[in-house]
């Protein structure tokens, strides 16, 4: 918009520019013409000797701006300020034969002439410098120049507030949004909203997410009564069946079954616990991740060696991160047990955890089966498990409990592609110690 002002400004001054300097030749030309006509009077009422007399007169009080010429038939300087037609002028008898206006330059000067012929022959010239014109002009390109250094410099000056003032509006926006997919439903804009646009946009966003705090809590709250509800009754189950003789088999199937189905309601429970404390920050104390990591592994390792995985764990020492070492511990066992899980004799399990600049990267890959393309964009919701592993044992709850927890954390989950496998990228927030 500045651009815009400052270039239409231009042209209404390029536009001002021109006017001025047709109006000021036009007002010379006219005094010239004028001049000229007055001489010609002079010479058709009192004749030649008259005319040179007047001429003579006024070149001896011409100033260094005027010039005068009288000439006579063979081209003699009869009367005038010089003695010679202007160089840059053709020969009177070829140019001048009737009354002409011409612009022209001596000694760097420019000059404009208006010139006629007389009657008997006798050559007129009439000429004025332009030089207080071209200083009028110049003085006048200066203001212009002047004034669009200050367009420019006013409208950078206000595009940068209006930019500035913009920005910040919008940032104040990307930081709300920044806070929601950190898992704060709760968080909200502070202070009262304008008028415009973007106060408008404000009470969209905030209705937007009192809607989905709203749904979100109705699901977790659904979600914790039927497991609550449906824990109870399992276990009341599971004590009769104890009672029940002579069907050992059936009674242990059934209770099997049952300790599953109360398995996974407790997966679900953990789910919603760590949901509903994302963002918070309580319970949060610092934590040696490589240490951690480092025991979960060897619990881990001899599972994996003995049904014939090939094992590798990179762990860097000393890395910290504020945490919960419990829930951090479940989420390494989760993934470490789902590899070994899936995996066939001869696949590599690898662990990774290293220093990526302000956060701390814990890579689990293997080479296993892998996830289904057309289930990778649902991997971590609640019960999402492919159709060739619906024989193995699970509810489809592991990699929603990760990213549950990594959420609690403010850790960043990422699959990666791989040529072969299944890899998962956790980046934890680094803690920073002090010295």
């Amino acid at each position: 918009m500045a651009l815009a002002v400052t270039l239409l400004s231009l042209g209404a001054m390029v536009l001002q520019y021109r006017l001025v300097e047709a109006r000021l030749m036009a007002a010379q030309q006219s005094l010239l013409t004028a001049d000229l006509n007055g001489l010609a009077a002079l010479y058709d009422q009192r004749r030649i000797i008259a005319l040179r007399q007047a001429i003579d007169t006024r070149a001896t009080a011409a100033t260094e701006g005027e010039m005068l010429l009288l000439m006579d038939r063979n081209g003699a300087a009869l009367a005038g300020t010089r003695k010679d037609w202007p160089a840059p002028l053709a020969p009177a008898g070829d140019t001048f034969t009737s009354q002409g206006v011409v612009e022209f330059t001596e000694d760097r000067t420019r000059w404009l002439a208006v010139a006629r012929e007389l009657p008997g022959g006798f050559p007129l010239l009439v000429a004025r410098s332009l030089q207080p014109v071209d200083d009028t002009l110049s003085a006048l390109r200066r203001g212009i120049f002047a004034l669009l250094g200050a367009l420019l410099l006013a409208g950078s000056l206000v595009g940068w507030l209006a930019a500035r003032s913009v920005m910040q509006r919008i940032n104040r926006i990307n930081t709300l949004a920044d806070r929601v997919a950190e898992g704060q439903l709760d968080a909200r804009l502070p202070g009262p909203r304008s008028d415009d646009e973007f106060g408008l946009l404000e009470t969209h966003v905030h209705a937007m997410l009192d809607r989905i705090e709203n749904l979100n809590r109705a699901t977790h709250r659904l979600s914790d009564t039927i497991a609550h509800e449906l824990r109870t009754p399992l276990n009341r189950m599971l004590q009769k069946l104890s009672r029940i003789e002579g069907q050992d088999d059936l009674t242990a199937d059934l209770k099997a079954e049952m300790r599953q189905a109360i398995r996974m309601f407790d997966s679900l429970l953990d789910i919603s616990r760590a949901e509903a404390d994302q963002g918070t920050g309580g319970g949060l104390v610092p934590v040696d991740l490589s240490a951690t990591a480092a025991e979960v592994w060897d619990l881990y390792d001899a599972l994996a060696e003995d049904k014939g995985l090939v094992t590798e764990a990179r762990i860097t020492p000393g890395l910290h991160i504020l945490g919960d070492r419990n829930l951090i511990a479940q989420v390494l066992s989760n993934l470490l047990d789902n590899a070994i899980k899936y995996c066939s004799p001869g696949d590599h399990l690898t662990l990774t955890l290293s220093p990526d600049t302000d956060r701390i990267l814990m890579r689990v890959a293997d080479t296993g089966p892998g996830l289904p393309d057309d289930l990778k964009p649902e991997a971590f919701d609640r019960f999402t498990r492919a159709e060739r592993d619906r024989a193995t044992p699970g509810h489809g709850l592991g990699l929603a409990f990760v990213r549950a927890i990594a959420a609690r954390h403010g850790a960043r989950l990422t699959v990666p592609p791989c040529e072969k496998g299944f890899a998962l990228e956790i980046r934890w927030p680094r803690l920073q110690q002090s010295d």
